[in-house]
């Protein structure tokens, strides 16, 4: 399972994030639309992949401007928690709920 985990990993990696993120809007839109299939199984794994690339991408970046310093970095340094300006709004939540 792990090597299959690693594989999807490194497969979505080597994307490009802007191709992807253009992908977005076309899944966001289809799964707002619940039908019980394999469908829309898969369209809501493609949305959360694409959220996925974006959200490492983001803390990839935030993590090195931390560091512009540092041309190597341990490990342990990038698992820090990631402290966030309280003040700014940075980011959306999206809810998930059947249409009426």
């Amino acid at each position: 399972m792990e090597k299959v985990l690693r594989k999807l990993a490194d497969e979505l990696n080597s994307l490009d994030e802007a191709s992807l993120i253009s992908l977005w809007d076309k899944y966001y839109e289809r799964v707002q639309i619940f039908t019980p299939s394999r469908q829309w199984e898969e369209d809501i794994l493609i949305l959360s992949m694409i959220q996925a690339v974006r959200w490492k991408n983001q803390l990839f970046n935030q993590c090195m401007s931390q560091h512009p310093q540092e041309k190597s970095q341990d490990k342990k340094s990038l698992l820090r928690p990631v402290r966030r300006n309280k003040i700014k709004k940075t980011a959306k939540v999206l809810s998930f709920r059947p249409r009426e």
